[in-house]
């Protein structure tokens, strides 16, 4: 890779900075793509130790490249996302990865449909924390800051992606029993 195409793909990438998302940090600011998928990693590395057989540097690659197609196309929230939405996100991808010369072109195309597929442990744990790691930052988030639907959402968002491992399934329920306490509490003012 050269110097410009180095440069020149960071500064494409550079945007998910740029992009909020549906979802605020514990300050009340909105978070940015960039901000998920850097916590979305940490996540993962921090379960390296936690999970046996799985490839965990697969697994935080997938976190890191996660959302680049939002680079180009901003976030949409999984709950407003239609067909229509993903088409344009996986064209943006493409667009940004032919940006990329060989081999890392080859290895980023490969990681995104795998991730599509999900059908490697590695696909399916990376999806569970994406999921999770939406949760625990609404979690973390003003409640002022969620919509109606959300009160709900909150309790099953990514339950199902969990119980792929048992550690997984853990952590979503500590994270469920901390939306019903954060739910209580505002109930209470």
């Amino acid at each position: 890779m050269t110097d410009r195409e180095f440069i020149d793909f960071l500064d494409l990438a550079e945007k998910m900075k740029c992009h909020t998302r549906h979802s605020w940090t514990s300050t009340g600011r909105e978070e940015s793509v960039a901000e998920h998928s850097w916590r979305l990693s940490l996540m993962a590395l921090l379960l390296e130790k936690e999970i046996e057989g799985v490839d965990f540097e697969k697994i935080i690659k997938m976190c890191i490249i996660h959302d680049l197609g939002e680079a180009i196309t901003g976030d949409i929230p999984s709950f407003l996302k239609t067909k229509e939405d993903s088409s344009v996100e996986e064209k943006a991808i493409e667009t940004l990865l032919q940006k990329l010369p060989s081999p890392q072109r080859e290895d980023m195309k490969a990681l995104f449909e795998e991730m599509e597929k999900r059908q490697t442990m590695e696909a399916k744990i990376y999806k569970a924390l994406d999921r999770l790691e939406a949760v625990i930052q609404h979690n973390e988030a003003p409640i002022s800051s969620w919509l109606p639907l959300e009160y709900d959402l909150q309790q099953t968002y990514g339950w199902q992606e969990a119980q792929v491992h048992e550690r997984l399934k853990q952590l979503r329920q500590t994270a469920k029993e901390d939306t019903i306490e954060k739910i209580e509490k505002e109930a209470k003012k």
